[in-house]
């Protein structure tokens, strides 16, 4: 078994701090949601940012929105023209798909400051998308209800998920050098 662990070296560090990574990371947001509940933001104050954030970018499109809280849920609803409601729940604040990517980047972590700049760039740039996804989101359901299933089931997490699958590429391709290795 000696053998074979120190043969894979490589894949078992990788699956270790992937999943050590992540256990903490998930660890550390529970323990937020728990704090969080029952004080000034509802549900939580990254999920109340965010839908107020996407309630003014879509305001900045010409609807009329509203955004309120639902106590009953753990949600914010998000009103457009007074007459379309959507629930924005504690899922669609983006941190379990920044804890994602930040676990695979840490498991190819090299340099501490390149992989922390583009940890903080890379999560960044997930919750403006994920703001501007929200906000698209909510329109087009207002104008296609019809299509709910298909645009919050599998358009809009494609955009999401393709987009972190395309900064882990970037990571491993172009951002840490091809002659480098873990061990240097």
């Amino acid at each position: 078994m000696k053998e074979l662990i120190l043969k894979y070296r490589s894949v078992v560090q990788f699956v270790f701090l992937f999943l050590g990574s992540y256990v903490f990371l998930s660890f550390c947001y529970g323990t937020y949601l728990e704090l969080s509940s029952g004080g000034a933001y509802h549900p939580d104050f990254v999920t109340h940012w965010v839908a107020k954030q996407s309630s003014g970018l879509i305001s900045q499109f010409g609807y009329k929105t509203e955004i309120t809280a639902d106590t009953t849920n753990a949600q914010m609803v998000l009103s457009i023209n007074a007459d379309y409601r959507v629930g924005i729940i504690e899922g669609c604040n983006s941190i379990s798909i920044i804890i994602l990517f930040i676990a695979f980047i840490l498991s190819f972590a090299q340099h501490f400051k390149k992989t922390f700049l583009f940890i903080f760039a890379g999560s960044l740039l997930i919750y403006v998308v994920n703001v501007f996804r929200i906000a698209i989101l909510v329109i087009a359901l207002y104008h296609y209800p019809s299509q709910r299933e298909v645009l919050h089931g599998v358009v809009f997490p494609a955009i999401i998920y393709g987009m972190v699958f395309l900064l882990w590429m970037l990571w491993i391709k172009k951002i840490i050098p091809k002659n480098n290795t873990r061990d240097e």
